[in-house]
C-alpha cells in the first residue's frame, strides 16, 4: 500500500480497537470519545464512519464474521469430536464477540447484511452443537441457548489487564467444559485463582 493508504488502514484499525473498548465499557459514549482514545482527529473518523450507528454496525459485523470463521474451522476438523467442540468454545471466548452482544444489543439498527451474518452464525452454532451431541461427547440436555449464555457469562469476567482477563476466562471455561463433557472430565485448571487483592482492586477509585 502507498503511504497514505497504509496510514488510513492504521487509522481504521486504531478506530475499531478504540470503538470496541469505548462502547463495550459505555454504549452511550459519544463518538468523539472513540476519536480521542484512538488518537485521531474527529474528521478522520467521520471520513471512515459517517455516524456512530455505522461504527456500531461495523463492530458487530466484524464480530459475527469472526464467530462464523471459528465455527467453520471447528466443523472442518475431522479429528477427535470433543477437541473439535472444545476448540470452538475456546475460539469464541478468544474472539470475545459476546462482549459486543452484552453491551450493544438493541443500541443500533441492524442492517440486512448483519441479519444474514447473524442467521449464518446461528445456523453454524446449531450445527457445531448437534455434531457434538451426536458424537456422544456433549450433554444432550444442554442447548445452543445455554452455550450462548455461558459465553456471555465468561465475557463478563474483567479483572486486571487483557492478559489476566484472558487467563481467567479460560480458567472458568475449563470448569464449564468439564461440566458439559460426556463423561465429565477432571483436570487441573489453567492459570492461578483470582486473589483477594485483585477482587478488592475493583473498588478503588479510578484516577
Amino acid at each position: 500500500m502507498s503511504g497514505r493508504k497504509a496510514q488510513a488502514a492504521r487509522n481504521d484499525e486504531l478506530i475499531l480497537q478504540a470503538a470496541r473498548a469505548v462502547f463495550t465499557a459505555e454504549p452511550g459514549a459519544p463518538i468523539a470519545a472513540v476519536a480521542e482514545k484512538a488518537g485521531v482527529g474527529i474528521s478522520a473518523l467521520y471520513r471512515r464512519y459517517p455516524s456512530k450507528e455505522a461504527l456500531l454496525q461495523k463492530l458487530c459485523g466484524d464480530g459475527l464474521r469472526l464467530y462464523i470463521e471459528v465455527s467453520e474451522r471447528s466443523l472442518a476438523d475431522d479429528g477427535d469430536p470433543w477437541e473439535a467442540f472444545a476448540s470452538y468454545l475456546r475460539g469464541i471466548v478468544d474472539a470475545d464477540s459476546s462482549s459486543l452482544t452484552i453491551k450493544l444489543a438493541g443500541t443500533f439498527t441492524p442492517t440486512e447484511e448483519l441479519g444474514k451474518l447473524a442467521a449464518r452464525a446461528s445456523s453454524l452454532a446449531t450445527e457445531v452443537h448437534a455434531r457434538a451431541v451426536a458424537a456422544g461427547v456433549l450433554r444432550p440436555d444442554v442447548t445452543t441457548a445455554d452455550i450462548a449464555l455461558l459465553f456471555e457469562q465468561l465475557a463478563s469476567i474483567k479483572l486486571g489487564d487483557e492478559e489476566r482477563v484472558a487467563q481467567l476466562r479460560h480458567r472458568y471455561l475449563t470448569l464449564m467444559m468439564d461440566a458439559l463433557r460426556v463423561p465429565p472430565a477432571r483436570r487441573d485448571l489453567p492459570g492461578p485463582e483470582p486473589r483477594d487483592e485483585e477482587l478488592a482492586a475493583r473498588w478503588r477509585p479510578r484516577g
